[in-house]
């Protein structure tokens, strides 16, 4: 079949014109790709060839008030593997637990953080020991994906003294990488999780540095492309306390393993805290790369309950040394002064509706408020109470701060118990399941009032300076102080005065110091149904006091033995000072 010489001349047009656009539409994908795209192509290019590996940045380092080390940083291992897909992942972790110990915990972790950051190395080992690190570099090229690198790992010099205060540090958690405060933080990295580490996180935490390492299409590394000076990783700068490390391990010392207890010590002046002791403690470098599960559960069954901070969450009936708070209350009121005396003399028992029992048997005469201070006399503040009247008394400790938290620097600190108006009795025992006596056990600090170690050192700041509370704080920084006391200072000096009596020939005589007058006030709170609480505290020197200490012993029995342990910790402190004991009195 022939074809007209114009019919082929058109079909031959056609066929280039299509020709034309085929090659033009194809030169423009190529232009397009290998000029316009080239940057994207490039960088896709990249991150198929290459893989970013963390580099850990370490924490910083926190010092006491004397520059002596609190937390540091050491060399660590760390060991992860990357993988493409989850299930390559969890083959490589099948053959690693058969050469070095991964339990199955482990290797659910490190799946974990894999999901959550797929293009980052999964970490296995946070702080891997030196023998897992040998056993793995010896057949490291049977796992070519396997990264071993230095990582900076923290460590406490005075562990066990530290614990209460320190803290520790643990890898992020999936619950925490969804809080705002963690924003930016990435799976496998540490954080503080508790203490000084927890509060002060964003000054504490180093700035992750990076490098990259070239993969195959399997994802086994080839190369290493070291790191840039730019990327590398880097600590902040430290943190410094009021910490006095040396009495922080002088009370570790003096606790030992049978007392269970706090100390707290601040310095009435500024609110820095000095010491911060509980116990019985625990081991926080423990918890560094991860606590083993034998020691934790060990913790948490220890009937002693070492992971409880006694000195910032402890709640304990304050007895006697809340005394002074009844005192403060009928001075700001006018209705008593440091000489006077009550209406019935204390003869060892106080009747209202039934006898209320003052701890001395034989009783203590009549007296004035300053003697019943020195002497603690129960029947004495009885009858102050009953003249305050229990909404007064209430609305009295209100503004004392004794339902407040102190604002101490550190996350968790326990609000104290105490009432806040009278509806307090209706709610929680009925209108008709209490009567007005329960202003006599308030007013000896039992009853409906629980405080914490820190808020008694706290109100006792007041009581020795100019009647302004320190606000505690750890770090070093401005001094915050609140006026709580409406006292003249004859007033205060009577108060002083008062408590000094109390040591040098009181109820804790038997913790004096020579030459050290030392005011402060004992405590023998009720425990049912165990032994009693023992309590004390004070400060020294009285003329220009330096420091104030709150020691509760839990069923101490008595609270001379709290006074024995406050009163040599005022004169470890102080002897550091240089201070020069003189004897005085006050008679």
């Amino acid at each position: 079949m022939s074809h007209h010489p114009n019919e082929v001349l058109r079909r031959a047009r056609v066929a280039r014109g299509l020709l034309v656009a085929l090659f033009l539409a194809l030169g423009g994908a190529f232009f397009r790709t290998q000029v316009l795209q080239n940057a994207e192509y490039a960088i896709q290019s990249e991150n198929n060839r290459l893989r970013e590996v963390p580099l850990p940045g370490a924490r910083g380092i926190i010092y006491d008030r004397k520059g002596e080390i609190i937390a540091e940083n050491l060399p660590g291992y760390s060991v992860s593997i990357l993988s493409p897909t989850e299930d390559s992942l969890r083959s490589a972790l099948r053959t690693l637990s058969k050469i070095v110990p991964i339990d199955s915990a482990q290797q659910e972790l490190a799946v974990g953080r894999f999901r959550r950051s797929p293009q980052r190395p999964a970490v296995i080992f946070n702080d891997a020991s030196f023998e897992v690190v040998s056993v793995l570099e010896e057949r490291r090229i049977e796992f070519p994906g396997l990264i071993i690198q230095s990582s900076p790992k923290r460590y406490y010099p005075d562990a066990q003294a530290m614990a209460a205060l320190i803290g520790y540090t643990g890898e992020i958690s999936e619950r925490d990488l969804a809080l705002p405060a963690y924003e930016g933080y990435k799976a496998g990295q540490q954080i503080g999780k508790a203490g000084l580490e927890k509060q002060y996180e964003v000054q504490l935490r180093g700035r992750e540095g990076r490098r990259f390492v070239e993969v195959d299409a399997r994802n086994r590394v080839v190369r290493d492309n070291g790191v840039r000076p730019e990327e590398q990783a880097e600590a902040p700068p430290p943190l410094r306390t009021n910490l006095d490390l040396d009495l922080q391990k002088y009370a570790h010392e003096y606790f030992g393993d049978s007392l269970r207890g706090a100390v707290v010590a601040l310095d009435p002046q500024t609110g820095g805290v000095l010491a911060f002791y509980s116990a019985p403690t625990y081991d926080p470098n423990r918890f560094i790369g991860g606590a083993p599960p034998k020691y934790y559960q060990s913790l948490l069954d220890d009937p002693n309950k070492p992971l409880y901070n006694r000195a910032l969450q402890g709640t304990y009936a304050p007895a006697s040394t809340w005394k002074l708070a009844t005192a403060v209350i009928g001075l700001q009121r006018g209705l008593v002064t440091m000489d006077t005396r009550m209406p019935q003399p204390c003869t060892g028992g106080y009747f209202y509706g039934r006898v209320f029992k003052c701890w001395d048997k034989r009783g203590h005469g009549d007296i004035t408020l300053a003697q019943a201070i020195a002497k603690s006399c129960d029947v004495y503040f009885y009858q102050l109470g009953l003249k305050i009247g229990l909404s007064q008394l209430i609305a009295g400790g209100v503004s004392l701060g004794f339902r407040d938290t102190t604002g101490i620097d550190l996350p968790n600190e326990r609000r104290p118990r105490w009432p806040e108006s009278v509806e307090y009795f209706n709610r929680r025992y009925g209108a008709r399941g209490w009567n007005a006596s329960v202003v006599l056990s308030l007013s000896i600090g039992q009853a409906d009032n629980a405080q914490t170690p820190l808020n008694m050192a706290r109100f006792y700041t007041a009581l020795a300076t100019d009647g302004s509370a320190a606000t505690p704080q750890i770090v070093a920084q401005p001094p915050v102080r609140k006026q709580i006391l409406n006292l003249t200072s004859d007033q205060l000096d009577g108060l002083q005065l008062a408590l000094a009596d109390v040591v040098s020939r009181g109820t804790a005589a038997g913790a004096q110091i020579q030459g050290l007058l030392i005011a402060g006030k004992t405590g023998t709170a009720q425990n049912p149904p165990h032994p009693d609480n023992a309590w004390f505290v004070g400060f020294a020197p009285v003329e220009h006091p330096k420091i104030v200490v709150a020691v509760i012993l839990e069923e101490g029995l008595h609270g001379t033995a709290a006074a024995k342990v406050a009163t040599k910790m005022m004169e470890r402190y102080l002897n550091a000072k240089g201070l020069t004991f003189k004897a005085v009195t006050n008679d």
